[in-house]
């Protein structure tokens, strides 16, 4: 049977992508209803397929379909094992990144402020260091502006969309106009923010800004429900009721028959605004608390009970209302002071991010061959204490007449013998595992596989270098190796593991070099 260690990757999201993308498109429109029922299909064939890569993918669109349906505990599942998933932190760091923005998304949305802001600092430091200008970074970025929202931090979060808006130059494409209109509700949410605290000027620029990003997208037929309710939400807020309300009375109805809380809850705050306007009062209150009973934040509550708060002063005007509202404004400033709280814990958590990285590079550094950039001796010797556990494979490769090539071609070409050699172990380790340099032209590989598929690695590695052009470093020049296999054994301890795969590697030169040795 074939080895699954090496797919053929054809897309950095898995070979079926398109699948997943799917999946995703459905969510950036708005259908999230739709967007469970694809993902339920999807996950169930990639499973079948063994594209856990796709699969994950498509997990993620599932997640963010779940937050924006209210259903935060069943998001934060998913988050939390994709978090917890052994191969969800090994890819690229703006896909790592996305995972760990969109979980502390869901962690500050279940009132875990705390575990939220510090994945939010690993994420902002990965995204330091992450390539920019690409679909990856972009989407990274947009989920980086979310997870800030949620937590009232605006300011970052629109750095953040700003940032994500750079990655991409094309106007028309999917993405682009999902990212504006994912700017456009950050926009409006910190203009309602804003109006409680009685920065209404501030407010009333934030959304003739959204409102124009809204009407180009809107005007060029873009599919999108949460685009149509922002807009309606901007023009209750500019005065433009009719145009609102004509928005309201197409959407408001389906929206809520499709379970789309999100989009609903926005089109009853804009009726709720125009029927105000227009002095229906208890109609308009009707509308308030209607959108308050679809909330999912705490945030998003208080928008509404401001709302309810202002249309009782005018309903009923008197000392009793008037009390009521400047309690609610007190409240609302002490809230909003609270940003600066988060955005402290923010930097310190970013700082200790910054310390636990500097360690670690420091760890690396301290552990790297300076030439091949495998594991060095020291990694060697730790690896080896732990080498005596169940499921441990030890790979010991020789370069076969490795003084030879030295002597007959300059160490200059065995230097570039060892670092192509390097690239090929390197190139069949998977996560957990390692590679290592520890002597001259003595290499080590700790396979955290059975032996069985140990030595398929190992035979596949010794062919790869075999097949090598060795003619395009050195004319005449030819590299093979010789290897010693050995699987631990239960109670066998790293130093017995060692004796034997050394004994096989003798064993192999012994029986003419270039093969592998290990039985």
């Amino acid at each position: 049977m074939a080895s699954e260690r090496l797919p053929a990757v054809v897309s950095p999201y898995g070979p079926y992508a398109g699948m997943a993308l799917h999946v995703h498109d459905l969510t950036i429109r708005g259908h999230h209803s739709e967007t469970l029922v694809a993902a339920e299909r999807a996950e169930a064939i990639l499973r079948i397929l063994g594209d856990d890569r796709t699969r994950r993918v498509s997990r993620l669109g599932r997640m963010y379909a779940l937050s924006a349906l209210g259903r935060v505990d069943e998001a934060l599942r998913v988050g939390e094992e994709l978090a917890a998933d052994g191969a969800a932190l090994t890819g690229p760091r703006s896909t790592d990144a996305k995972i760990l923005a969109d979980t502390a998304r869901m962690l500050i949305q279940a009132g875990r402020m705390d575990d939220g802001l510090h994945r939010l600092a690993y994420a902002m430091a990965m995204l330091d260091v992450a390539p920019r200008k690409s679909l990856r970074y972009f989407s990274a970025m947009a989920s980086l502006c979310e997870s800030a929202k949620s937590a009232e931090l605006f300011e970052l979060a629109e750095v953040a969309m700003l940032n994500a808006l750079d990655a991409f130059d094309t106007p028309d494409d999917l993405y682009r106009s999902s990212a504006e209109l994912q700017y456009a509700e950050l926009l409006i949410e910190w203009a309602l923010r804003l109006e409680q605290v009685q920065r209404d000027e501030e407010a009333a620029v934030l959304v003739d800004k959204s409102m124009a990003m809204l009407r180009y997208w809107m005007e060029r037929a873009v599919d999108s429900p949460l685009g149509m309710a922002l807009l309606a939400v901007c023009y209750a807020k500019t005065g433009l009721h009719a145009e609102s309300q004509t928005i309201v009375d197409e959407l408001l109805l389906r929206m809520r028959g499709e379970g789309q809380d999100h989009e609903a809850r926005l089109l009853h705050l804009a009726h709720g605004l125009n029927l105000r306007a227009a002095g229906e009062l208890r109609a308009a209150r009707r509308e308030f608390l209607a959108a308050d009973e679809l909330c999912v934040r705490p945030s998003q509550r208080l928008i509404f009970q401001y709302e309810l708060a202002v249309t009782a002063t005018r309903d009923q005007p008197g000392e009793a209302t008037r009390t009521v509202l400047a309690a609610l404004h007190s409240h609302i400033r002490m809230l909003w002071q609270l940003r600066l709280d988060r955005r402290t814990m923010l930097q310190q958590a970013y700082r200790r991010v910054e310390l636990e990285a500097a360690r670690t590079t420091a760890d690396l550094a301290a552990t790297s061959d300076a030439l091949t950039g495998l594991g060095n001796r020291r990694l060697f010797d730790r690896r080896m204490v732990s080498a005596g556990d169940a499921g441990s494979t030890l790979l010991l490769i020789d370069v076969d007449r490795f003084k030879d090539i030295n002597d007959a071609f300059s160490h200059g070409v065995g230097d570039r013998v060892l670092v192509e050699i390097a690239a090929v172990l390197h190139a069949h380790t998977r996560h957990g595992e390692a590679a290592v340099r520890f002597g001259g032209d003595e290499f080590a590989v700790f396979l955290e596989t059975s032996e069985h598929e140990a030595r398929q690695v190992a035979e596949r590695i010794r062919q790869v270098v075999l097949a090598r052009d060795w003619n395009a470093i050195a004319p005449g020049l030819r590299v093979t190796l010789s290897m010693g296999l050995a699987a631990c054994r239960p109670g066998e301890t790293g130093r017995d593991l060692y004796d034997r795969a050394d004994s096989r590697l003798y064993a192999a030169k012994r029986a003419g070099r270039n093969r592998l040795a290990a039985a």
